[in-house]
């Protein structure tokens, strides 16, 4: 292992010569020595959001008022959509759309893709889901399933993993309806073959909707490309949109007359404000929303998406490798003695923006960590993740981090 002084020279260097460093001084708190291992949980707020929002409750709200919706906002989940679809989904125009939360999303998809399913061939009953996805998705996936008399086909990971094709080849069939899967595990970091499962569950005649809740922002996403059916993510962690800010939808433009979206609202409507006796479903992505779009919560997002245009995802994801691999190979010297292993994929290509370091102290050492302004977060069981949001992170950061996780380990050890 390189010695203290040849770490803080090879972060000084990596830093140096990161055509991303730049873009860290556009993030609030980025200048403190505060580290901040939690980006993809929740984001750094830009520094121009703040400008944003004065503006838009100044001049949009306060001086348009009721105007605003004509004028603009009817369209914000369009327009901003489609620009989450361009810089960070591989997503062609009137495919993306801004709505409700992740959770609300998923349900909406999910349970359309299922009916669609079952409409079609009474047989297909099955939604196939990872034991080790996201909380959430599983308990969507059991409910929708107790709703529909549908069955669920669980796919047993290792959750220092996550589903593979060997994995997802054993569990379709012609019973399955839908596969749920993670782009990126939201414990381990494990990226999944976009394009291999997808092609893999349609040749069994099921859909695929995908969670890109850890992807979007951090990992290359081609939907278009993979032939994708479905997908939602969330726009608080690497889209930097704030605390709850709204999830997006996909739905590939083939199905967008064919599905029937559960939660029927009058922003859905085919003439909104036509108000009339009965439900008509708009055409496209409209038929998606429900209730009146959360402008508000909408509008720090475009702050990101300006840096991610101006950036690149191919840039983002060629830093978002370095950070983890330059903190692997800390943790492989100063972590890995004190007992600590890796519970993610040591491959750069099958890890996504975050790592997940075991240790049975690690719930203690995150608690001390956070009180001494070092913040990752922890996962059961003995997970700490060190998530590494390229465009506010910097090399120094991460290697003051690493070593303070060490010198908690050892106090808390």
């Amino acid at each position: 292992m390189p010695t203290d002084s040849a770490l803080d020279a090879e972060a000084a260097a990596l830093d140096a010569a990161d055509p991303l460093a730049a873009h860290r001084d556009a993030f609030v708190g980025a200048e403190s020595p505060l580290v901040y291992f939690d980006g993809n949980s929740l984001g750094r707020p830009p520094r121009a959001t703040a400008d944003r929002l004065a503006r838009f409750v100044t001049d949009e709200w306060g001086g348009r008022l009721i105007r605003g919706w004509d004028e603009a906002w009817m369209e914000l989940p369009f327009a901003i959509g489609d620009r989450i679809g361009a810089s960070t989904l591989g997503a062609a125009g009137g495919q993306t759309v801004i709505g409700d939360s992740t959770t609300v999303l998923l349900y909406k998809l999910l349970r359309a893709a299922l009916d669609a399913q079952m409409t079609t061939d009474a047989n297909r009953v099955e939604i196939v889901v990872g034991r080790d996805d996201f909380p959430t998705d599983r308990y969507l996936v059991e409910g929708i399933a107790a709703e529909r008399g549908a069955r669920v086909v669980w796919v047993e990971v290792d959750t220092a993993r996550g589903v593979d094709a060997d994995l997802l080849r054993a569990v379709v069939g012609p019973r399955t309806a839908v596969v749920l899967l993670s782009h990126v595990s939201y414990r381990s970091g494990f990226l999944a073959d976009g394009p291999g499962l997808t092609a893999i569950a349609h040749d069994a005649g099921a859909l695929v909707l995908w969670d890109l809740c850890h992807s979007a922002g951090s990992v290359p996403v081609e939907l278009d490309a993979w032939g994708a059916d479905l997908a939602v993510g969330c726009t608080y962690k690497y889209l930097n949109g704030g605390p709850g800010s709204p999830a997006f939808a996909y739905v590939a433009t083939r199905h967008q007359s064919t599905l029937t979206q559960p939660v029927q609202g009058w922003m859905g409507a085919a003439d909104v404000f036509s108000m009339g006796p009965l439900y008509r479903p708009a055409d496209g992505m409209r038929r998606f929303l429900s209730g009146t779009p959360p402008v508000l919560a909408m509008i720090a997002l475009q702050d990101t998406l300006d840096l991610l245009e101006q950036a690149g995802i191919a840039a983002v994801r060629a830093k978002s490798v370095a950070l983890t691999e330059f903190a692997l190979r800390v943790a492989d010297g100063i972590l890995s003695p004190l007992g600590v292993r890796l519970a993610s994929p040591r491959d750069p290509a099958e890890r996504g923006g975050h790592l997940t370091l075991s240790h049975p102290s690690m719930r203690a050492v995150t608690a001390r960590l956070w009180a001494d302004d070092v913040i990752p977060d922890y996962r059961d069981p003995h997970g700490l993740r060190i998530g590494l949001s390229p465009l506010s992170t910097s090399f120094a950061e991460t290697l003051a981090g690493m070593r303070a996780v060490a010198a908690a380990v050892v106090r808390e050890g």
